[in-house]
């Protein structure tokens, strides 16, 4: 289901090509406020680089999980949700609500979340 980089919305924002509200950024990583909030806070994280979904995940992409990780918790601390509990769940496949087919955690806090999600 890839699509051309050039077509990536993801790709877009990170080259600066398309407006994105960026919460934290690093050399490999950028976290960016959804533009169609479900929570209070509702930040999207992904990697710079180009991968599909997480199906596309192998053991190349080790550090780099690891690094998004570690920017989700920095995220969740700044935003102010770390103490009250926060969710990070990735969609993959249209089946599940993929939507937009880069790489992306949804950092969910500020309220309630309630089980089974979806």
């Amino acid at each position: 289901m890839t699509e051309g980089l050039s077509g990536c919305v993801f790709c877009r924002i990170v080259a600066g090509e398309a407006p994105a509200e960026i919460v934290h950024e690093t050399d490999r990583i950028i976290a960016f406020r959804d533009r169609n909030p479900r929570a209070p806070v509702h930040v999207l994280v992904a990697p710079k680089d180009h991968v599909d979904s997480a199906a596309e995940i192998g053991p190349e992409h080790g550090d780099m999980l690891a690094e998004l990780f570690v920017v989700a918790a920095h995220v969740a601390r700044a935003e102010r949700v770390a103490e009250s509990g926060w969710r990070m769940v990735t969609n993959t496949g249209p089946g599940a609500g993929q939507s937009v087919f880069h790489l992306h955690f949804h950092l969910m806090g500020g309220r309630s979340m309630g089980w089974p999600p979806g």
